[in-house]
Formats: structure tokens, sequence, C-alpha cells
């Protein structure tokens, strides 16, 4: 809500004989005495949400929402699955023999790598048309076909095509991926209580970095077995299958039934969600997302206008910088490339097992990730990301650094088994892989995805397919670069490479990322409309949060 929503609201309140609270301080609109405050609120042209509505109970978690959440954030899994096996699979014994291809070239391995990130970018244009068009459930079910086929496919790729019946899978897959990244966080937001939202939600993050975990586990229980790799990748059909039936028993989004105005089964839907919560909170909190529909579907023009809107209008065109730039830095700092080679890079550094070093690297991701999730609200995204891109570039650094000593009897060459190298130097380049992924986890890992709330309403779909396609396209990029980058330069240059960028993107972040946690979006627009707002947008959220304070001192009186 803006500030003039909160004076409003607050004058509303005032007609009201007695307001009730929480002991928090904020407005119990369960009680009948707030009546008066809500009906004003999500009857006006207000910007709203379902959340000025707290239904009784709506903090609880039932099995019922965690049934939801948990079978929906399985995509989540399988998008990390598969950026975790593919490492796993390109250093077993049998591929090069089983694809035809002796040895497997960096160019055949890039390939192989990013056929998936090509159908990801490819995919992502058209998922969140489609979502809306045929529905969240049918859009996650079509996803996990795809994946079903794509993991088939790779499994079963026999004869002398099989290296592009295995690239051709991996692209399948790739389509399976891009419609996930997008349809299951938007199904669980739309699905998940209200106030339990921001943390379900995140647990689709958690889930993809659980599943690069799960993948590692699975490349070395499958790394001496014959043929091992087609069981690496051939499991992964599995997850979607189990998901693909349970989807009959999961529910469709209520904002897909309310733009069809379906009002009936989502009424049903909600009660599921509130079981605690009264039949009068189930109404009105179902009258408030129906606004917000309405409202959002008001706003859309044809493709020519929007995409005017966004790149010819000043503060729409500043927060696509920013949200095109965030998932720009998060690519090109490189870490998506280290987590598909990582056991062909350090199997080259000497470790015996490349496979246990790729399921450490994993683990200390998925463990800064939960610890991201911890800290982002009480510490703030701009704040995080001004600290954790220095220390990935720093990182980066020291990595460089012993590379270049590492290699200094190879000139400057990994050899693919290590063979030559000094490897006193190994345990450095580790070292700082684990403090660069526990950088990344903690922060550039998980900020782009904030970005919906840099757009307004009447580009936000376009704002975020074209800041999420940036992020696919950069990943495209260095997953196809990387090996090659590092024989023409060299390990230590490539790494010194990545070291500049993270330093330009820490420039970026300092200059051109203003922190807009809990500013409305007619507030963030406010933020961009003269520039990119840094110290703007920190008075504004001290305003803001001087005005809710005021407001709920009131409220309390």
């Amino acid at each position: 809500m803006t500030a003039s929503s909160i004076e409003d609201s607050r004058l509303a309140l005032s007609k009201s004989d007695s307001v009730q609270s929480t002991s928090s301080g904020e407005v119990d609109y369960t009680k009948p005495a707030n009546k008066a405050a809500l009906k004003h609120i999500s009857q006006s042209s207000l910007e709203v949400d379902e959340s000025v509505v707290r239904a009784e109970g709506e903090e609880r978690t039932t099995a019922f929402v965690w049934w939801l959440v948990i079978a929906a954030a399985t995509g989540g899994l399988l998008f990390g699955y598969d950026t975790g096996v593919i490492g796993g699979a390109l250093v077993h014994k049998d591929i090069n023999q089983d694809l035809h291809r002796y040895p497997l070239s960096s160019g055949n391995k890039e390939l192989l790598t990013s056929a998936t990130t090509l159908g990801a970018l490819l995919a992502g244009f058209s998922s969140g048309i489609l979502a809306d068009h045929i529905g969240r459930k049918l859009v996650i079910g079509l996803a996990d076909i795809i994946f079903v086929v794509g993991a088939i496919m790779q499994a079963v790729a026999y004869g002398p095509n099989s290296y592009w019946i295995m690239a051709v899978g991996r692209l399948i897959i790739g389509f399976g991926v891009g419609f996930a990244s997008l349809v299951v966080p938007l199904y669980i937001g739309e699905l998940a209580p209200t106030s339990l939202r921001g943390r379900l939600v995140t647990l689709n993050v958690v889930a993809i970095t659980f599943g690069q975990v799960v993948a590692y586990c699975i490349n070395l229980a499958f790394q001496n077995v014959h043929q091992g790799w087609r069981y690496m990748v051939g499991l992964g059909a599995v997850p979607p299958f189990l998901q693909l039936c349970m989807l009959g028993y999961l529910p469709e989004s209520p904002r897909y039934l309310l733009r069809h105005d379906n009002l009936e089964a989502t009424l049903n839907i909600m009660r599921k969600i509130y079981p605690f919560a009264a039949e009068e909170q189930i109404q009105l909190k179902v009258e408030v997302i129906s606004k917000s529909v309405k409202m959002n579907m008001s706003h859309h023009g044809s493709f020519i206008q929007t995409w005017k809107r966004l790149h010819l209008n000043g503060p729409n065109f500043r927060a696509l910088v920013v949200a095109c730039g965030l998932q720009g830095i998060q690519q090109f700092c490189g870490w998506n490339t280290l987590l598909y080679y990582a056991p062909t890079l350090f199997k080259s550094v000497g470790f015996s097992n490349s496979l246990v070093i790729g399921l450490v690297i994993s683990i200390v991701n998925f463990v800064f990730t939960l610890f991201a999730l911890y800290i982002i609200d009480r510490v703030g995204r701009r704040r995080i990301a001004c600290i954790t891109i220095p220390g990935m570039s720093a990182a980066l650094i020291l990595a460089a650094i012993g590379f270049h000593f590492l290699t200094l009897h190879t000139g400057g060459k990994l050899p693919d088994d290590g063979v030559g190298v000094d490897e006193k130097w190994a345990p450095v380049i580790l070292t700082a892989v684990l403090v660069y992924a526990a950088f990344y986890a903690t922060g550039i890992g998980n900020l782009p995805w904030n970005q919906a709330e840099l757009f307004e309403m009447n580009v936000r779909g376009l704002g975020t397919a074209l800041s999420t396609s940036s992020n696919w396209g950069s990943n495209l990029v260095i997953g196809s670069t990387f090996l090659s980058l590092i024989d023409r330069i060299t390990a230590a240059g490539a790494f010194g490479f990545y070291a500049g960028l993270c330093f330009l993107g820490a420039v970026f972040v300092y200059f051109l990322y203003p922190e807009v946690a809990g500013l409305s979006l007619e507030e963030t627009r406010e933020v961009f409309q003269h520039g990119f707002g840094i110290k703007k947008a920190e008075r504004m959220r001290a305003q803001k949060q001087r005005a809710l304070a005021e407001y709920r001192e009131e409220v309390n009186h």
C-alpha cells in the first residue's frame, strides 16, 4: 500500500467506533468493527491484493497447503537435478565410446550443456502467455511430459547418431525447464496463504539447489557402473512422472479461474486453503483477488503498445535495465558453468574423485541458499548484493592465482587427467571456489528473481519475460564458451576474466540498484521517475516505515 492508501484506510478506520487489532499492531480484518475499512480499500481504485484481508488461521500451514507446495516445487527439483546431473554424465568412463566421440571435445561438451539452456530460452517467451490461456496446471503437466520425453531420449541414445540424439534430448528438456521455471513459482504464489506466500514461494529456490545435491548423489552412485551415465540422465524421468500423477489432485490457480469467471470453483479452493476462516472472510478474499485480476486484465494492451510503454517510458525502462542487469550478472559471474563443468574442471586439477568435489559445492550452495532466505528481508537486497558480489570477485581472483601456479609446469594448460600440475595449489582453488559458492548463493543467486517488484502492472508481464530471457541468454553464452575460453586463455585467465565481470557487476549494483523491498508498485515507479533513485528509495522506505508505525499506534489506541 502507498502512503496515500495508508491515509485513506486510516480515514476509513476513524469512522469505526472501535477498531480491533492484533498484538503486533496490524489491523485484524477478521473483526466486524474493521469491515468499513476493508470495504473502503477493496472498493477503491487503490493498488491492493488479498493481503489486506487477514483471515482466521491463515498463518497456519495445513496439510493441504504443504501438499500443494511440495507437489508444485518438484518442478524446481527437476530443474536443479538436470543442471547437476550433466556434470557427472560428462566425466563418466563410458560416455565417450557410447556417444562415438572419443574423446568428447570441449565443443562437444559445451553443445550438450547449452542445448538445455537454448530450449529454456525459447520456451520462456511463451510460457507466461500459455499459462494465462490454458491454465497453470496444464503448463506444469506439459513441462512434466517434456521432461520425461527428454530424459528417456537421452538414456536410450544408441547408434552412430547417439551424440545428436542426446543433444536433441537435452534441447527438449530445456523446453520443460523454461516452462517450469516461470510457471511453478507463479502457481505456488497464487495458491499459498497470504501470510506464508513469501516463504512458500522461496521453497522453489530451495528445491532447485536440493535437486543439484540429489543429482551429484546419483552421479556418485553410478560413476563406476557400466553405462552408468544412462541411469544418471534417465532417472530424471522419475520426478516429473510422479508430479504428473499428483497433478490430477492439485487445484487450478484461483486467479486463473477468476480470469475465466469461475467463481464457484475459486471459492471451493479458497475454503481448502483457509480451512479455519469464516465464510465471510473467504468471500472478501475472493472479492479483492477478483478486483486485482480485473485491474490487471484492463491494463493489457497490444504487444507493440506494451513494448513502447516499457522501452520509451523512463521509469519503466530504468526498471528493465536493473532487472536485466541483475539477471545478466547472475550468469556472467560464471556460476552455472562451474556447476555444469565442476567434475571436468576438478578432474583436471588433480582430484581423484571430482564428483565428490561437485557434491561438496552443491551442498554449500544449498546451505547458503537457506541462509539467504533467512537474512534477505532482515538485511535488505541491495546491501546483500553490495557485499556478496565483491566477495565473489575476490574469491575468483584467488582461484585465478591458484590456477596460475597450479599450471606453471604445463604451460598454463589444464591436462584432462591432472598429470603434471602442481597439486599443492589444488586446495587453494577448492577453497576459493567454495567461498565463491557461498557468496553466490547468499546474494546474486536469489536476488534477481524478485524482479516482478520492479515493474508496474501494465508492463510487468513483458518486463519479467525480457529479464528472464536475458538470464537464459547470458547462461547460453557462458555455458557454450567456458571450456573453449579455458583452452584459449588458460584457466587462470578465464577465472580472472569472470572476476572482472563480477567487479563490473558490483559497480552496477552500487550505482543502479535501489532497495525497493516494502514499496508498492506506485512507489517503485516514483523511485525510477528521474533516475535510479538509490537515495530516494532509502528516504521513501524510511518515511513509509514511520507512517506505518504511526498508523499502528493509532489503531492500538
